[in-house]
């Protein structure tokens, strides 16, 4: 008998990834034991088991404070605000990635605040400097909102490979299901291997459908005949995936666009929210990152993911400095709840710390 293997590849690679996402053991497959290289692949590139940690911001405190984040070490004693302390300063915010001009913003409101006098001990001047933090930031903690009378309300994210697109897709989708919307899924990355699979594999895990065509299909129209789908099922929210693309490939970007004027098609407010997902162990390059998306689509927000890994956290006041986008969620790591809403005032602490 001539069999295809094509199925029983993507079945076991199916099965893999929804054991990962489920933990529950995979479906054994028509004919057997699945090759394991397949399955091996999946596992590297699916969404990682929900671990149970505590909470969020306390774990956000300690990534940021474990030998990264602002590393404030001013040393014993009192302290006058003088060049010598300015300098520390600066050296030490210039490290944790928050850039020239929101420097130079911190330590003229530092001034302004203490004078040239008695800045105070260590931890008099991060608490001045959390104030400060908090302040600049707070003008960007807006939540994402479903407003009434918009259905289905699309929401099309965007961004580079690896910044972890998909995954943020997955675990949104789960915090509007407990919020009470239905929601639905769109598989625009058409382009990346399995991509189509890990949407899939979270929409299973959060028990909700996903509007998917064959790899290498249209992105466009992928997205299209989605919200055709969603708005005639009634769905309250679709989650557009899109496949990554860097912010210099005029084609890719070009292509962006092509999705947005599609949708548009359908409702001339399509896509209501654009959120771009940004890898804060990039630095000043997430700036640069979300500066030229923000002239091709328009951003409505941010999602800044990896903040568990070798991010300093700073380049969101980067951001701020530079651009005048909302800051809808951070993550601090792969499980699904460990994703939230950002909060300027717990940010600034757990960057600032304590000693």
């Amino acid at each position: 008998m001539i069999r295809n293997d094509a199925p029983r590849t993507a079945e076991c690679r199916r099965a893999a990834i929804l054991h990962i996402v489920s933990g529950h053991p995979p479906h054994r497959d028509p004919w057997g034991k699945c090759d394991s290289s397949v399955t091996i692949r999946a596992m590297s590139e699916s969404v990682p088991q929900e671990k149970k940690r505590g909470g969020f911001f306390s774990r956000l405190k300690q990534r940021l404070n474990n030998g990264r984040g602002l590393g404030l070490k001013l040393g014993p004693g009192r302290r006058k605000l003088d060049a010598e302390l300015e300098e520390e300063l600066e050296t030490q915010l210039l490290q944790a990635d928050v850039g020239l001009e929101a420097t130079e913003r911190i330590l003229h409101e530092l001034r302004k605040r203490i004078g040239r006098g008695d800045a105070g001990d260590e931890e008099q001047i991060r608490q001045i400097l959390r104030e400060i933090l908090a302040d600049m930031l707070k003008g960007h903690a807006r939540a994402l909102e479903i407003p009434e009378g918009k259905r289905p309300y699309m929401i099309l994210v965007v961004g580079v490979n690896g910044s972890g697109k998909t995954t943020s897709i997955g675990k949104l989708a789960k915090k509007l299901l407990d919020q009470g919307y239905s929601v639905m899924l769109a598989a625009g990355d058409t382009y990346r291997a399995a991509a189509i699979e890990q949407l899939q594999a979270w929409g299973e895990r959060n028990q909700v459908p996903v509007i998917a065509q064959q790899p290498g299909a249209d992105p466009a129209a992928v997205i299209y005949d989605a919200l055709e789908a969603a708005r005639a099922r009634g769905t309250d929210v679709l989650i557009a995936d899109t496949a990554g693309r860097l912010q210099n490939k005029t084609g890719l970007m070009a292509e962006l666009e092509k999705v947005i004027r599609v949708a548009a098609r359908l409702d001339p407010d399509a896509p209501h929210e654009r959120l771009l997902v940004l890898d804060a162990s990039l630095g000043q390059n997430a700036v640069n990152q979300a500066v030229e998306f923000n002239e091709t689509a328009a951003l409505t927000g941010l999602i800044m993911t990896k903040l568990d890994g070798g991010a300093k956290g700073g380049v969101l006041l980067a951001l701020a400095e530079r651009l005048d986008v909302p800051f809808r969620f951070i993550g601090v790591g792969e499980g699904i709840d460990d994703m939230n809403v950002f909060d300027a005032e717990e940010f600034a602490a757990a960057l600032v710390g304590s000693e």
